[in-house]
């Protein structure tokens, strides 16, 4: 049976408690979200402070509103999972590039990384959004509400996605969000690439596993499962896989 596995929230806690301590020891102002890598002080320390400035820099660039700001705020009290500034900009270029009118997610929480692609979906596009927790779900509903978001444009479905994710329509989707239980993934990627279109992408967010992946002595389950996702998105001849350090690492595979 599994124990305990950190969500997308329990990823965002970690990396902000990691850059809050490691702060505190620094006498420098902590930086949120900033990769543990970057603000442990390891190697030079201009390298290290230049780099924490771009990816600070990088993940403010385009700015948050208060809708976003109250979503985020529900994930935290609920203990689900989110995705960065950085990260929720990058979902909505990438669903406006694709001119993306049919989306799922993996993983609704309480709508943040929704609000983003939806900003960047044809304004005639529909979010498929999966979950097994209702109350992240009804979390997401009023966060979508606020933004002014027709109920036509959302599908909530409440369940373990790998329930749903089989029964929906092969090669019908534009782009696939992952964010959902880190020891499901390899599952998730294998049905997302199956509903993805030719041309369409899949996008993992928490990628980087709270900067435990690149590490070889981090051997545990969830870490793990990830950088064996990872591996295999770079080695299958199906995708054109990029991994980015936006947020908690985005990797992204486009489907031949």
């Amino acid at each position: 049976m599994r124990g305990p596995v950190p969500d997308g929230g329990g990823f965002a806690r970690a990396r902000r408690r990691a850059a809050s301590r490691d702060a505190r020891r620094s006498g420098a102002r902590p930086v949120a979200g900033a990769p543990a890598a970057l603000a442990s002080g390891c190697g030079s320390e201009d390298i290290i402070s230049d780099k924490v400035a771009s990816w600070a820099y990088a993940e403010a660039f385009v700015p948050t509103d208060d809708v976003l700001l109250r979503a985020a705020d529900r994930a935290d009290q609920l203990g689900a999972g989110t995705v960065s500034s950085g990260t929720g900009a990058l979902l909505s270029a990438l669903a406006a590039a694709a001119r993306a009118t049919a989306v799922v997610e993996i993983g609704t929480g309480t709508g943040v990384a929704g609000l983003w692609l939806l900003r960047g979906m044809s304004p005639d596009g529909v979010l498929t959004t999966i979950d097994p927790e209702a109350e992240h779900q009804r979390a997401a509903r009023e966060a979508f509400t606020e933004a002014g978001v027709k109920p036509t444009r959302v599908r909530t479905i409440t369940g373990r996605p790998l329930e749903v994710l089989p029964r929906l329509a092969d090669a019908a989707y534009d782009l696939v969000v992952a964010g959902g239980d880190p020891l499901d993934l390899a599952e998730h990627v294998e049905q997302a690439l199956r509903i993805l279109r030719p041309g369409g992408m899949l996008v993992v967010v928490h990628a980087l596993g709270d900067d435990r992946v690149p590490d070889p002595a981090r051997r545990d389950e969830v870490t793990t499962a990830l950088r064996e996702v990872a591996r295999h998105l770079r080695d299958d001849e199906r995708v054109v896989p990029a991994l980015l350090p936006t947020g908690d690492g985005v990797l992204l595979a486009v489907k031949r």
